[in-house]
């Protein structure tokens, strides 16, 4: 009978433990609900986003970087789906959104983020933390220029906003801002070729193999589309916008003090950490982490990353 009890009560312990493991919390019932997959028309174009949660819960808008799409955030929605509403869009040339021609469309971070801005008008949400990773910061900041009210948190993963982030891999699109020509156009075409593409991935990272080659295949179907090459170049072009607006979104920084989480991988050689640190100058609710892993952290942090949103965004009582 002692040892009956004695087995019901590590049982008990044991599903104590995993039901809140890491600060996670069950309120929903379910494990997680499933992504979906949905396409809206904005500005004549189909905008592709996925979707998981329940949507009364908080929502994180989930905005990628360059070179990939929301298939980035795939892991990241299954992971929060409990307790979270996620919207996770594709720009335009991006992933499964339209990729309109050069000559009939503007590619910018401007364009992007009124886009995104209009999907969310759309969606009927008015309140929202931004996800913010490599391109995806320059168009949550615009957003967040526009409806700053709006913006309940920053999550801020490998993503830019001050001068200091952007150290000597910049140098060759430094010259492109300077010159806009073809000469220094034809250096940067690499960086979406396959070699280009595995090395954006790979380099900083502890283990390879958590590092799924699906990522830069799925990129390259987007990447090879006819005039995509001529795209990423206008967007890298067009980056130079971002370095202009960096002393005003510092000053809604402080201004508005938006709770900010950063879960930064360290050992990015596209965007440094010495980009992290300056946050913390200018806001006052910064909870501060560097993981030991790359630029795409989520492939290889993705469940440290899932626990420090959860447990920051219940800190702040975003729940």
């Amino acid at each position: 009978m002692k040892t009956s009890k004695s087995i019901l009560v590590v049982f008990v312990m044991a599903l104590f433990v995993a039901t809140n493991l890491n600060g996670q919390r069950k309120k929903s019932g379910v494990d997680s609900y499933p992504t979906t997959f949905h396409t809206a028309k904005i500005a004549g174009l189909d905008i592709f986003y996925r979707e998981a949660g329940p949507q009364e819960a908080p929502t994180l808008v989930l905005l990628h970087g360059y070179p990939t799409s929301s298939h980035m955030f795939r892991n990241l929605m299954q992971d929060l789906s409990q307790d979270y509403h996620l919207i996770a869009p594709d720009y335009p040339g991006y992933g499964r959104s339209s990729q309109p021609p050069m000559a009939e469309f503007e590619y910018s971070f401007d364009n992007f983020a009124e886009i995104v801005d209009t999907l969310l008008v759309q969606l009927q949400i008015n309140s929202y933390s931004l996800y913010l990773m490599d391109y995806g910061a320059p168009v949550g900041y615009r957003i967040f220029e526009k409806h700053p009210e709006r913006v309940e948190a920053f999550i801020v993963q490998n993503g830019n906003a001050y001068t200091e982030g952007l150290a000597d891999f910049w140098d060759p699109l430094r010259k492109l801002w300077a010159d806009n020509s073809e000469a220094n156009k034809k250096p940067l075409e690499g960086f979406h070729a396959m070699a280009g593409l595995q090395w954006q991935y790979l380099h900083g990272v502890q283990d390879s193999t958590k590092v799924s080659p699906d990522n830069w295949h799925h990129d390259l179907q987007h990447l090879t589309r006819p005039e995509n090459n001529e795209i990423q170049l206008a967007m890298f072009y067009d980056y130079r916008t971002n370095v202009d607006r960096y002393p005003g979104w510092q000053k809604l920084f402080r201004e508005y003090q938006v709770p900010t989480l950063i879960v930064w991988g360290k050992n990015d050689y596209i965007f440094p950490p010495s980009g992290a640190y300056p946050y913390k100058r200018d806001l006052n609710n910064v909870e501060f982490h560097l993981l030991n892993t790359g630029h795409f952290a989520l492939e290889e942090k993705g469940d440290e990353i899932a626990n420090y949103i959860s447990k920051f965004l219940t800190k702040n009582k975003i729940k």
